[in-house]
């Protein structure tokens, strides 16, 4: 089955809750979704980052709001 949105026609903000519907679809059977091996390797290097003080994080919660707030 091929589906299509119309892309030119949506908003921003509704690009991005197809993303997130479509993410949390894909996410609800991890299992099946496999991460490629050069993940582990920039999630190391990030972390290291973050423990050296070179970088910092936000709950995904936040950033999400940020994004939206940055998009309208």
């Amino acid at each position: 089955m091929q589906a299509s949105l119309p892309l030119n026609r949506m908003t921003r903000e509704e690009k991005l809750r197809a993303m997130e519907e479509l993410w949390a679809d894909l996410s609800r059977e991890e299992s099946q979704v496999e991460s490629p091996g050069w993940h582990g390797d920039v999630l190391h290097e990030r972390a290291e980052a973050v423990k050296s003080g070179k970088e910092t994080f936000m709950d995904w919660d936040e950033a999400k709001k940020q994004l939206r707030e940055e998009s309208q």
